[in-house]
């Protein structure tokens, strides 16, 4: 009888708590974010950037939420009310894009409520954290370009592979015009529809050139993931080997597929100088990898939060068959060498300012750039496009 009387008095003050917590919303402003699905009310942010989750699951015996960097890194438990949902606040989460999940009884689940993207190698929720007067990554009343969904058979890989390709406002109407290319990867555990989808890179790119700061261009983001027809799946941990060996693949695709199949299939400038190369992450060690070993084929690079030191430019000179041992030669064929990350990523930030010191004892001058206040996510990343791309082809 005690135990009862104890587990109903629980159950009063868990439904208080949340009432009061409902009650609560209206002061702390919370509102359904704008990633949500039609008609969700949940998740909900406030004011202060506070997330207020919800799952119904009556029958669940422990729930937890987790995600991204700069969102919930550890599992936050969930409380369960006496209508079977269960409820928590995330404090203070970081501006931008993140990807979340819930844990139920030990089982991954996404939220119901939430649009879902690919991120941790599988279809994964997200939330989109609004940010007071930054805007350059929205729609807005400008000419819009086309985001195409461009098929190709690789011989390399044995597979069809897909690139989505944005061409500027305009490519329509000039059929003569030819334009410079930036060809942009994603991250571990992403894939192609990522800079579009939760990068938001159409809109930059929009805008950008409707402000005239940046140069009309088409951008290829083709899948950063490629091994050859006849060896071994890389495992799904996506180790720093693993990457390596798809980086490798990867390299004689671009070399002898994707830029030879892009240069037929659209009008472009087919030369050094009108090509650009930029990844994030996993993106930015491809690019390092991939564009340093075939400087005939690149004059920009960009490399957003991307792991490109330590054990692989140990000793700059000799790196990439001494492709910086020249600095003189190396600055006339490469136009820009740029480096970003997060203030919140500080593994990256070393990596940024270890690049730039080495770079420059060699006679070569990158410029970088740390984007405050945000994490290894995709804010951080959309605010290196919008830097990034005002210098390219210029």
């Amino acid at each position: 009888m005690k135990n009862l009387i104890r587990l109903i008095l629980s159950l009063l003050v868990i439904e208080f708590v949340f009432s009061q917590s409902l009650a609560a919303q209206k002061d702390f402003g919370f509102k359904p974010a704008a990633s949500n699905i039609q008609g969700s009310d949940f998740p909900k942010i406030s004011v202060d950037k506070s997330v207020y989750v919800r799952l119904r699951a009556p029958e669940a015996i422990k729930v937890q939420v987790q995600g991204g960097d700069g969102f919930c890194p550890k599992p936050l438990d969930l409380v369960r009310d006496t209508a079977g949902n269960w409820n928590a606040i995330v404090p203070s989460v970081g501006p931008g894009f993140h990807y979340y999940w819930f844990t139920v009884d030990g089982v991954r689940v996404n939220d119901p409520g939430s649009d879902t993207y690919h991120g941790y190698g599988r279809p994964t929720g997200g939330i989109e954290i609004p940010i007071a007067d930054e805007d350059f990554f929205t729609a807005k009343n400008v000419p819009h370009g086309d985001v195409r969904e461009h098929w190709y058979y690789s011989d390399i890989t044995g597979k069809w592979r897909r690139a989505f390709v944005y061409t500027p406002p305009e490519y329509d109407k000039n059929a003569k015009k030819k334009y410079p290319v930036l060809y942009l990867l994603h991250g571990a555990g992403e894939n192609e529809r990522g800079w579009s989808k939760q990068g938001h890179m159409s809109f930059i790119l929009d805008n950008l050139i409707a402000e005239k700061r940046a140069v009309p261009m088409i951008v290829v983001m083709d899948n950063g993931y490629a091994t050859a027809k006849d060896a071994p799946a890389a495992s799904a941990g996506f180790s720093m080997r693993d990457m390596t060996k798809m980086a490798e693949t990867l390299e004689q695709v671009y070399v002898k597929e994707i830029i030879p199949n892009i240069d037929l299939s659209y009008r472009t400038i087919p030369k050094r100088e009108g090509r650009a190369m930029a990844g994030l992450s996993m993106g930015g060690m491809q690019t390092m990898l991939i564009g340093m070993s075939h400087l005939e084929l690149f004059s920009y690079y960009g490399f957003f939060s991307g792991a490109i030191m330590g054990g692989i430019m140990d000793d700059p000179k000799t790196a990439f068959s001494g492709a910086f041992a020249d600095a003189e030669s190396f600055n006339k064929k490469v136009k820009l060498m740029w480096f970003g990350a997060g203030s919140g990523e500080a593994q990256f930030v070393k990596m940024v300012d270890d690049s730039k010191k080495k770079l420059e004892v060699l006679g070569i001058k990158p410029i970088t750039y740390i984007s405050q206040g945000t994490f290894h996510e995709w804010h951080t990343w959309r605010r290196h496009l919008n830097e990034f791309a005002p210098l390219l082809f210029k």
